[in-house]
């Protein structure tokens, strides 16, 4: 039977990704699966197709679950080890990052959110307070920071059309899950507001992962006249994840459900306490020029119990900034060109502390004494404009320049006299240009190319000797990205085909050297260079007016090589790049009967990933399948209700859904694999009222 259905989701002949076709409840908030939506584009590449993901994606996974649907972009992979570790690679870059998501710039309503070193923390946001997420893929995008992962902008929910609404939503299910979603969304003609509540716990699939997460998140607008508007967004979320961390080979065959011998020892878990505010403004000077500018401020204070020899992390990052943008047009040789000028301004104060793990605990508490004190204050200048002109009716060119400025100011704050490991470090003023094209010459067929550069800062870490001292040789990864692609419609545009193809060459290979359990340095180490081929389709059937079937797939094809490695006396050029998968593919249906009636499947296939520099190991490949369906109905005109059951995991599929690269022994054998779940089940009841 799993072959059967395997074999026919890749075999339809109306493969589809149903992701522009959805329309939004007013009255919950979320998406009534039998109508269809225009996604709300924030055009942050400019000229070619964006990778927009709505409600209607969200809807084929658990609530619970952000970046599953994350996963329905072709080009990017996602290592979730936990719901509170997950790593975010776009194209390969930041594959070879030990943990969290670097190489790429996270926005949240168009406010910067990664910190001053380049990570960026997804599950610092809830999935049910979010109308879309926009994924650029590459460096594309000058006013969003040309990293070489690309960007992620999160957009939160909105009230449509002069509405108030009340929803709430309540999960339950396997491993003691309980979420539950509490929100309020308003709006008259001039004052728009979104207050929404949520709090999840869970006991998870393995030993020592418990979760408990809290989260609150306003944001509200007012249109003061026909020029100016203002709003502020304010976001916190405060949760405690108990870490099982990875697991050897041994260890993953016998009995997937234990944490690592280390980390479940000490019952090691991390807290972290979030806050993000930014107040922004809007003056429209003419119909062809407007301003946004925003200030923003953000505060994370987060403590590990970790074991030994790692030591306990107490510590908290303060950040602020301003981002101002102008929009505008001025005719050109019988055209109107458009653009975009502005800056961004980011700085950070990162405090961390580490004090000794004890093998006997003292007083009840295995926290011993501090052994380091440190500080560092970053910041980071991007200054960006963009031009976009149009030749013809159907060629248009946009041309965009980032120029951006990076600085370290490292304070040893624990050390004195020759001992003490203060230093700066400034990083050179960096050009990173862009170049974007588009020819369509009918309505439903696009022709696109783009050459950009890119770049990626070295992480706190990165910076850092064996000794703790920084590091003056290593040097920010640049690299040159190349591009085409086609946008395609048929069928009165129920059928779209989305695909690309691309070559970035990246030098100055910012690598993870591991030199304890746990514990990395960086180093630069030659040149990589990504290839890849990514294909979207999707069709939309309507058999009947009440009956809607849309397959859809989307398919990742990997080239990425080590161009130049040469790591101590071993040459590895030539290789395949470590952590990426050569081939993934995400296909499925989703099904809408008599107007209130849903039923979605989708499986995810991820194939082989090396999982050492030598090519000698690679992780075993896996296909899990998911379901969900639910009953949505509105009662009256101000009430609904809404039923949804799904099975994630369907046919129990044992595979590993995060990888270490590179692991050392240390005394044990390599610890590899974070297990995903087994099958699990979860419920979800939901209420809306139209006051």
């Amino acid at each position: 039977m799993r072959k059967l259905l395997l074999l026919y989701l890749l075999t339809s002949p109306f493969i589809t990704w149903a992701q522009n076709h959805s329309e939004n409840d007013t009255i919950t908030q979320l998406d009534e699966v039998i109508l269809l939506e225009t996604l709300k584009t924030r055009n942050a590449v400019g000229l070619e197709p964006s990778s927009v993901i709505s409600a209607k994606v969200f809807q084929n996974y658990s609530p619970v679950d952000m970046v599953a649907s994350i996963y329905q972009i072709p080009g990017v992979h996602i290592f979730s080890g936990a719901l509170n570790t997950n790593r975010i690679t776009i194209r390969g870059m930041g594959s070879r990052t030990a943990f969290g998501t670097d190489k790429l710039k996270l926005y949240y309503n168009d406010i910067p959110v990664t910190d001053g070193s380049g990570f960026s923390t997804i599950e610092a946001f809830d999935l049910e307070n979010l109308s879309q997420i926009e994924v650029v893929k590459g460096p594309k995008a000058t006013a969003f920071g040309t990293h070489l992962g690309g960007a992620i902008i999160l957009s939160p929910k909105e009230a449509l059309g002069k509405s108030t609404n009340l929803s709430n939503n309540l999960t339950v299910g396997s491993f003691a899950l309980v979420k539950n979603n509490l929100s309020f969304n308003h709006y008259d003609g001039k004052w728009r507001l979104g207050l929404q509540y949520g709090h999840l716990t869970t006991d998870g699939y393995r030993e020592n992962s418990q979760f408990d997460r809290d989260g609150i998140l306003l944001n509200t607008s007012y249109q003061i006249d026909a020029k100016n508007s203002i709003s502020l967004l304010v976001n916190h979320i405060d949760y405690t994840a108990h870490i099982a961390s990875s697991i050897g080979e041994t260890a993953f065959a016998e009995n997937p459900k234990q944490a690592a011998a280390n980390w479940g020892g000490v019952s090691g878990f991390e807290t972290n306490d979030y806050s993000l505010a930014g107040l922004s403004y809007t003056h429209n000077f003419s119909p062809s020029l407007k301003n946004t500018t925003s200030v923003f401020y953000s505060y994370l204070d987060h403590f590990e119990q970790r074991p030994s020899p790692l030591g306990f992390l107490d510590e908290y990052t303060k950040g602020y900034g301003l981002r101002t943008r102008f929009e505008g047009s001025f005719g050109l040789m019988g055209k109107t060109t458009e653009y975009t000028l502005g800056g961004e301004l980011y700085k950070d104060e990162y405090n961390w502390h580490l004090f000794e793990t004890l093998d006997e605990p003292v007083d009840g508490s295995l926290q011993g004494e501090k052994y380091a004190d440190n500080k560092e204050f970053r910041s980071q200048m991007n200054l960006f404009a963009s031009f976009l002109f149009p030749f013809t009716d159907d060629f248009k060119a946009q041309v965009g320049l980032n120029i951006n400025k990076t600085e370290y100011d490292f304070r040893d704050r624990f050390n004195t006299g020759t001992e003490n490991k203060s230093a700066q470090r400034a990083f050179e003023t960096i050009f990173l240009p862009s170049l974007n094209l588009q020819y369509k010459p009918t309505e439903t067929l696009a022709l696109f190319a783009n050459i950009s550069r890119g770049f990626s800062n070295p992480t706190v870490e990165q910076t850092l000797t064996p000794e703790g001292v920084i590091n003056p040789n290593i040097a920010q990864e640049t690299g040159t990205n190349y591009e085409i692609g086609t946008d395609l419609y048929l069928h009165d545009r129920r059928f779209h085909l989305n695909l690309a193809a691309y070559q970035m060459d990246v030098r100055n290979l910012l690598v993870a050297e591991r030199i304890a359990e746990d514990q990395y340095i960086g180093r630069n180490a030659g040149k990589t260079r990504h290839r890849g081929l990514e294909i979207t389709m999707d069709y939309l059937w309507e058999i009947s007016p009440k009956v809607q079937f849309s397959p859809f797939l989307t398919y990742t094809l990997n080239d990425h090589t080590f161009v130049d490695f040469v790591d101590g006396e071993e040459d590895y050029s030539g290789n395949p790049l470590t952590g990426v998968p050569k081939q993934e593919r995400t296909a499925g249906i989703q099904l809408r009967l008599f107007n209130d009636f849903y039923w979605n499947t989708t499986h995810r296939h991820v194939s082989e990933i090396p999982l050492r520099d030598d090519n000698s190991l690679d992780s075993e490949p896996y296909t899990v399948f998911t379901t969900r369906f639910g009953y949505h109905k509105k009662l009256s005109s101000k009430v609904s209700i809404g039923t949804d059951l799904g099975i994630d995991n369907l046919f129990d599929e044992v595979y590993a859904s995060s990888v270490l690269i590179n692991a050392g022994s240390f005394g044990g054998e390599p610890r590899y694999y974070y297990p995903g779940n087994p099958r699990n089940f979860y419920a979800s009841i939901r209420l809306g009222y139209r006051l």
